[in-house]
């Protein structure tokens, strides 16, 4: 008798329940894994994780693709990783560089059973191509991909941009920059498009000749802010891809001696500690609660797979919201 099946004779235990106490699943009760636990380090047993694999046909392993990190990808990844933990999954980390070739290496482990499922935080590669996946294991996205191809758990950024638009017109500011993220990217047309009908339906201009793309990072928005200034006319308010460029905005600002919010209002996007500790203003998104989402979708699959049945879990509803500081 092998040591897996004398762990189920001495404790009386299934084989699913023994099996979830060796992944580290937190569907088992305090009593039966305090048991089972304690039988196993009488018996010495190691589990062979190969063999749990083979047995269970899953890996308890879900794999994340990204082309690369920054603090607001990684409030996502902590979240998710905390979580799986929670249910007995660990994460491998697939950083592609934006590389085609290089993603794909991820949805071929999912095809090879190397991993159980997937969860795409930033892709390169179509999605059509990458819908061919789900045939092998379940996919949920982070970015949104314009299509019910892979379900996806991002939240439409129109809905945070009218937020701040509708703060700063409040506010008297009516002369509307905007710095934007990748320029074919869906949220960066979401913006677009909201801050356009939003403008027309106010009768107040839409001024695309301050429009800039790719501007990401601190050193991007003084860049960007430099081209602003150079003007006949300087805005009277900037709407920042994330609150890293509008970091940036208000570094350059200040060295321009142009006045916040006087002459220059602020805003900011995702709340991040940085925009807290130096007063932007900014549009909370409830990152974590999406990477909550995320694992939620996938465990409706895997749950069903490794109990035998439907694991439906609770989905709050998820709201931007707006955080007024001392930039506006």
């Amino acid at each position: 008798m092998s040591k897996f099946d004398e762990i189920i004779r001495l404790s009386g235990y299934s084989r699913a329940t023994v099996s979830r106490v060796i992944n580290h699943s937190r569907h088992v009760s305090p009593e039966a894994r305090a048991k089972i636990l304690t039988i196993m380090k009488q018996l010495n047993y190691v589990p062979n994780r190969n063999a749990v694999s083979l047995s269970t046909g899953q890996t308890n392993q879900i794999g994340i693709v990204m082309a690369s990190t920054n603090e607001i990808v990684l409030s996502f990844l902590n979240q998710f990783v905390d979580i799986a933990m929670d249910y007995g999954f660990q994460t491998i980390i697939y950083t592609t560089r934006g590389d085609k070739e290089n993603e794909l290496r991820a949805f071929e482990d999912l095809r090879s059973k190397r991993v159980d499922g997937l969860v795409i935080v930033t892709c390169v590669n179509e999605p059509r191509l990458l819908k061919a996946y789900c045939e092998y294991g379940p996919i949920v996205s982070w970015q949104r991909m314009g299509s019910d191809e892979i379900p996806s758990v991002a939240m439409d950024q129109a809905e945070g941009y009218r937020l701040a638009l509708e703060h700063l017109v409040s506010k008297g500011y009516t002369r509307i920059a905007n710095l934007f993220g990748r320029v074919e990217s869906l949220n960066t047309r979401s913006r677009r498009e909201a801050y356009e009908q939003f403008m027309r339906d106010h009768h107040l201009p839409v001024r695309t000749d301050w429009y800039r793309y790719s501007v990401f990072t601190p050193t991007d928005g003084e860049e960007a802010l430099r081209e602003l200034i150079t003007g006949s006319e300087l805005p009277q308010a900037v709407l920042c891809a994330n609150d890293y460029v509008a970091i940036g905005i208000q570094s350059e600002a200040n060295k321009q001696a142009i006045s916040i919010p006087d002459q220059l209002a602020i805003v900011g996007f995702d709340d991040t500690e940085l925009a807290h500790t130096l007063g932007i203003t900014t549009i909370y998104n409830p990152i974590a609660e999406q990477a909550t989402h995320a694992f939620y979708r996938l465990w409706a699959v895997l749950g069903k797979q490794q109990m035998g049945q439907e694991q439906q879990l609770p989905l709050e509803k998820l709201q931007y919201k707006l955080i007024a500081r001392q930039t506006t």
